[in-house]
């Protein structure tokens, strides 16, 4: 067997053992999967039905702003809080021990994030169409669904970052303190218009904003920033997470080894 299926193979049963694990933890499967689709019932399907924004029905404009929460908050529970408790348990020294490449690790992490995000937009979108009302064309469900999961890359970022920078009893709270200013300040969780202007100018440099636009995109909401604009953005910001990650990674081994 050459090393090329090898690394396949490790990396395939690496993903595969990552979501056993999660999906079988309530603390991780019920927040991560309930909650997005949760909130989404009750603001875009109960309490603000009849209401517009972005030139669309609620249920359809909160479809795209939640989703995106959705993925950055499932992302930083599956990547950052994980990542944060093996190095607490010391697995990721263990790790430094096998033949298993440090890559494939991460790169079984990123995967898994994209999965459990898919998850996420799969079950809103169900939902929106079920009960909201919503029907788009099958081009632009494959889109909207495509830019969220690819979308969960540059908050990988951020979560490797957490996980190695925050302590395993402080990665969750850490987590909700990132997460929920970022949701609300990004116009996630309101549309845009209906935050005070101060925090409309703030969340154009923030990256969830930015994902946000590239998901209405398809279903021609948004502010029409530009899609150029958008991925630099995140393009920066993940390179920026992957540097503090790295840091923090070699901080741990100049511990482990120094």
């Amino acid at each position: 067997m050459n090393t090329r299926s090898q690394t396949a193979q490790t990396l395939a049963l690496e993903v595969r053992t990552e979501f056993q694990k999660l999906i079988r933890q309530p603390g991780f499967a019920l927040p991560t999967l309930g909650f997005p689709l949760l909130f989404y019932t009750l603001f875009a399907l109960t309490l603000a039905r009849q209401g517009r924004a972005g030139g669309l029905g609620f249920p359809t404009y909160l479809l795209g702003t939640y989703a995106t929460f959705g993925v950055l908050s499932t992302t930083l529970l599956a990547v950052g809080v994980g990542v944060a408790l093996e190095r607490g348990q010391g697995w990721l020294q263990l790790r430094r021990t096998t033949p298993m490449p440090l890559l494939t690790y991460f790169a079984a992490k990123g995967i898994v994030s994209a999965g459990f995000a898919l998850l996420v937009v799969l079950g809103l979108s169900a939902l929106a169409v079920g009960f909201g009302g919503v029907h788009l064309p099958l081009w632009t469900w494959l889109r909207f669904v495509a830019i969220l999961t690819m979308g969960s890359l540059p908050f990988t970022a951020l979560a490797l970052a957490v996980g190695y920078l925050a302590g395993p009893s402080s990665a969750p709270a850490v987590v909700n303190l990132i997460s929920m200013p970022l949701g609300f300040c990004s116009g996630l969780w309101l549309p845009i218009e209906m935050l005070p202007k101060l925090l409309q100018k703030i969340a154009v440099a923030l990256p969830p904003y930015h994902l946000g636009q590239l998901a209405l995109a398809p279903l021609a909401a948004g502010r029409r920033e530009s899609p150029l604009l958008s991925l630099a953005v995140l393009a920066l910001f993940s390179a920026l997470c992957l540097g503090a990650a790295r840091f923090g990674y070699l901080r741990d081994r100049g511990r482990t080894y120094g």
